[in-house]
Parts: structure tokens; sequence; C-alpha cells
């Protein structure tokens, strides 16, 4: 049974995160801006069609389109279900049972999942204190793949062109640079990769083009590899919808993501400034989300619940301790999470 609305959030828009109800969710790092204005059209143009045909199997219609906007050939693409699909693909694809998968600690939690569900023997480097990548321990443990994600999640920090470029020339083995909030930086490795026979950039529309229902990422790096991926990944990952919305923006949509993902950044340094303003240990952030050092993250977490709003508590992160990740939103969102960032006991 649905549970009923708390009278303090009627008539506003709230959002369902595990059975409960929220004025804000800001836990998830999806973007709280809105959607890609031509994917929603084209999901809209679906609903007369008949789902009973399979969707292409090499989804040449979106390879084409990132192809043409990344700078690469539409064979150094590889699409899939979210880049968590590419993720999983990869370290299939290059990696073998018992052989090794290195990362810097902390990261994305579900690269060590994929790690283990393929059978990988996980090396964990941990990131010194300065937040930048120990690349010559990621190197010196000869792994056989070793994963990278820049941004990071959870710490919100992209790793120096130089740190990259070291990791690239010298990786034993097949790197994975994962670039989930890239577009909130501004720059991406997929290009260089593409000419590269040793790297796969894995990216999303879950994030900055607002498309996370329709779970759909991709992957760009040389012909040989993505094919491997490919491979890996299995048929028919991607359903039909979702390749005709992410194609849709990404042929149309450019300078909304452009306005979009300045809006973020402006938002994120506004957000920063002022949890700094109370007292907050606020971490750099290059993403759509900023980490709060506090020492108490699920107590906090709680409080700001009671007062309808969603964060994502972390505890024992490897270099950081506990912490609150907050997703970057419209300037009502930002308010109130201030508001109560002030308010809940310390």
């Amino acid at each position: 049974m649905t549970p009923p609305l708390r009278p303090e959030l009627a008539g506003l828009t709230v959002y369902r995160r595990d059975e409960a109800l929220y004025r804000w969710d800001l836990s998830d790092n999806t973007n709280l801006f809105g959607s890609a204005p031509s994917a929603l059209a084209a999901v809209s143009s679906w609903a007369g069609r008949s789902p009973s045909r399979y969707p292409t199997a090499g989804t040449d219609h979106l390879r084409l389109a990132l192809a043409e906007w990344l700078g690469v050939a539409a064979d150094q693409i590889v699409a899939g279900c979210g880049s968590n699909d590419m993720l999983d693909a990869a370290m299939r694809a290059f990696g073998a049972p018992g052989s090794r998968m290195a990362y810097a600690a902390p990261t994305f939690v579900m690269a060590s999942h994929f790690a283990a569900a393929n059978s990988l023997d996980v090396v964990v480097v941990p990131t010194p204190a300065g937040g930048e990548p120990d690349i010559a321990a990621l190197i010196a443990t000869g792994a056989r793949v070793i994963y990278l994600a820049t941004p990071n999640n959870p710490s919100g920090r992209a790793a120096s062109p130089g740190a990259v470029e070291e990791l690239f020339d010298r990786a034993p083995g097949v790197v994975i640079l994962d670039e989930a909030y890239t577009e909130y930086l501004g720059s991406s490795w997929a290009a260089v990769a593409a000419g590269r026979d040793n790297v796969v950039v894995t990216r999303t529309f879950s994030k900055a083009w607002g498309l996370a229902g329709l779970r759909i990422g991709y992957a760009v790096g040389a012909a040989r590899l993505v094919d491997e991926m490919a491979k890996a990944r299995g048929p028919y990952k991607v359903n039909a919808v979702a390749e005709q919305a992410a194609a849709a923006a990404v042929e149309n949509d450019r300078a909304w993501l452009a306005a979009v993902c300045d809006q973020t950044r402006q938002a994120r340094v506004a957000l920063g400034a002022s949890l700094k303003g109370l007292g907050f240990a606020v971490l750099p952030s290059d993403a759509n989300f900023v980490s709060v050092l506090v020492p108490d993250a699920r107590r906090i977490a709680t409080a700001l619940e009671a007062r309808g709003i969603a964060v994502r508590a972390m505890v024992g992160v490897a270099g950081l301790g506990a912490l609150l990740r907050i997703t970057v939103g419209p300037e009502p969102a930002m308010a109130a999470l201030v508001a109560a960032m002030a308010e809940v006991p310390r």
C-alpha cells in the first residue's frame, strides 16, 4: 500500500526511493535540471509503435551520432545497458578468471563488484591524501586491467591530464577509463582512446543527458577492443526506445547539454560555498555533486530525510572516512538543503 504523503509535502513534486517520499532526492547524481528535450520527444513518438520487433543489433543510429559528435569512427564505439554494462563487458573481455584488476581507492563501488563477478583478483591501490591517483603504484601491480574513474566518485575530483597520460603510456594491460561525469568537466579522453590499443573510455547518458531511466551507456576505443567488448556484452542490450532517444539527444541537444552543465557548475560552486560557510568540510568536485566530510553521515542523512531531503550517506570510505554525497540541483533544492544542513545537530 502506498504510504500517505506527509502534510508538509502536500502539493509539492516528490520523489520515491525505497518506498519513502522526499521533496528532493539528491542521492543518485542524476540530472535534476531535466532531460534532453529531443530525447523526450523521441520517447513520446514511440507511444503508437509496436514493440514486437527486436531493436537493432548494432545500435548503428546511435553509434553514428556519437561518432560525429566525438570525432571518432562508428566502429570504435559500442553501446550497452548503461555504463555499468560497459564496465562489466570490459572486465569480462580484457580480464580472465584469476587475473588482476587494479583500481585507485576510493572509487565507484560497482567496479570491484564487476571484477568479482568476472572472477578477477582485485588489487586496491590507496589514493594519497592530495586526491591524485597513485599512477606508479597502479602500474606496479602488473594488473591485466586497470580501472580509473575521472571525475571520480565519491570524491568528485578529476585526475590530472599528466596522470592519465602516464597511465595510458605505461599500463601493463588495458585501461578502463570511466568518464560517467566527464560532461561536467568539459573534456574527454574518448578521441585519444580511439587512437590507442590499450584504452577504452566508458560513458553514460544517465548523468548529464538526464536519461538514467532509459539505461544506456557506451564505450569508445580501438575497433579491436570495442569488438571484444561487444562479444562479451551479448546481443540486444540497448532497447529500441533508448537508442532513438539517445541518438536524438546527441544530434539535436548539444547546446542544451552545454547550458545544463554550465548551470550545474555554477550551482556546485554556490552550494560548496554555502556549506563551507556553515563550517562543513567540502571536497573539491569536477562532477555534478559535492561530498561533505562529516563524523556521523548516517545520523545527518536521517535528519535530512525527516526534512524531506535524501542524500547518500557513505561510511568507511577509503582515505576519507564518512561523508555525505549530495547531488547538485536547482536553486530551490539547494536552498532547502543548505537550510536543513544549518539545522541538523553536528
